[in-house]
């Protein structure tokens, strides 16, 4: 009887502690949805400081606006971790048809791209889909386009992010693939799911063993145009203008804060968004409203005066777009520390949907009971996957369980990496429920 009793009462403590944890969860969601401040704070960065590619005065100013507003305006305990990053600048951008009247082409350089000679290239073009289509076809001496659109019907059965990898890789990789066999210069269809002629910009990856050649991106429309003069078997010459320039390394910082949990301190669960973003737009989308909701969850349980268990520390990454060198200075810094989950948030801001996750079996099963106050704003739905963020990727290849959160993503690649990532495109109260699932989940984790 003894026995039967003591495990009654094992259970009844366990039940007891789950309930409290959900009803602070709760808490923190009604809390969160009622009184939010992450739109304040995304607009201070997306307006006032603007554009932040790393390296640059508004990204310096990024990390000081933001030590400043955990430790001065929240009391919020903060600090900066030096982080060297590359500094690409951006310069003229230009291109015609001089096949077809001198028609102007919309285009922008590709993050890293080395400069055209200074009055330009002026070379055929050349159209392909397929890396295979390099060995086929004389591309030597041309100017080589990679027209590979995303793919839309992934994109609206709500799986942007798998049309998205599919179509990018000619981007990263593709101005090398097209050097090696004597090409002068890439333009790619923007990896974009929509387009009023503005084009996408994004980071590629030259491979040391070969030629750098300069490289850009059209906008859907002028990579339809051109397809449409080859398709009737027209020649088509274009001439093209490129004059960025790769500057010497800059110190820049991650900015970290932290709540201290109450019983293990050293175990630590990572919340995470990049500070820098890309020089067309303003960073609202990519990565901005991730950096709101991290540092609201900071500001929300801060206010709250509510203490985890386990330690709970926010990321503020320098360097995602165009290097990772936030992440993988992090990781350098921090490997031997306890980790014990990381989440990111770095895909828009529409509506929660839930998170992808590494984790699965049991683990996920007894995870997604403990989530369940996060049905109420949509997001206790959880996807096993093996990749769940850029910048935690170090440590997640280290075995810390990953989290991500997935707004909705149907319009997320209209916008991505362009001059029409800006602050209109986000939605307040949707801000808010992701700010409240980041919250939520961290929270969860972090006590359970």
């Amino acid at each position: 009887m003894r026995s039967t009793r003591r495990r009654w009462s094992v259970a009844s403590c366990l039940l007891a502690a789950f309930t409290a944890q959900g009803q602070t969860a709760d808490d923190i969601i009604k809390r969160e949805l009622a009184s939010s401040q992450a739109y304040d704070t995304l607009a201070v960065l997306a307006d006032n400081i603007g554009p932040r590619l790393s390296g640059s005065k508004n990204a310096a100013a990024a990390v000081r606006w933001a030590l400043s507003t955990f430790q001065k305006t929240w009391g919020v305990p903060a600090m900066t971790e030096k982080v060297m990053v590359p500094h690409w600048v951006r310069g003229v951008e230009e291109a015609q048809l001089v096949s077809h009247r001198n028609q102007n082409i919309v285009l922008t350089a590709l993050g890293g791209s080395v400069a055209t000679p200074p009055k330009g290239i002026n070379a055929d073009v050349i159209e392909l889909s397929s890396f295979d289509e390099l060995k086929s076809l004389n591309v030597k001496g041309k100017i080589v386009f990679y027209n590979n659109p995303m793919d839309m019907d992934l994109v609206r059965a709500h799986r942007a992010f798998e049309a998205y990898s599919k179509a990018v890789v000619f981007r990263s990789e593709g101005p090398s693939r097209a050097a090696a066999y004597g090409a002068v210069a890439v333009v790619i269809r923007s990896v974009a799911s929509a387009s009023l002629r503005t084009p996408h910009t994004g980071a590629l990856r030259y491979d040391p063993k070969l030629p750098k050649i300069p490289a850009a991106a059209m906008t859907i429309e002028d990579a339809m145009l051109i397809d449409r003069l080859l398709k009737k078997g027209e020649r088509v010459r274009m001439h093209l203008v490129l004059t960025p320039r790769t500057l010497p390394d800059v110190e820049s910082a991650n900015v970290i804060a932290e709540i201290r949990g109450s019983e293990k301190p050293d175990e630590i669960v990572l919340i995470g968004g990049h500070l820098d973003s890309w020089d067309l737009g303003t960073g609202a989308i990519d990565d901005g409203s991730g950096v709101a909701m991290v540092m609201e969850t900071m500001r929300l349980l801060n206010e709250m005066k509510l203490t985890p268990k386990r330690t709970i520390r926010c990321v503020l990454f320098m360097n995602e777009e165009n290097g990772l060198n936030g992440g993988r200075t992090y990781f350098a810094d921090h490997k031997n520390e306890k980790h014990v989950a990381a989440i990111e948030s770095d895909a828009g801001a529409a509506a929660p949907t839930g998170f992808r996750t590494t984790l699965k079996g049991d683990a996920l099963a007894d995870l997604e009971r403990r989530a369940q106050p996060l049905a109420s704003i949509g997001a206790a739905h959880f996807e096993t996957t093996a990749e769940t963020g850029a910048d935690t990727s170090f440590l997640i290849e280290a075995g810390v369980p990953g989290f991500s959160l997935v707004p909705e993503p149907l319009h997320y690649f209209d916008y991505h990496h362009s001059a029409a990532d800006t602050l209109d495109k986000v939605d307040p109260k949707e801000l808010a429920q992701d700010s409240a699932a980041v919250a939520g989940l961290a929270w969860i984790l972090a006590n359970q």
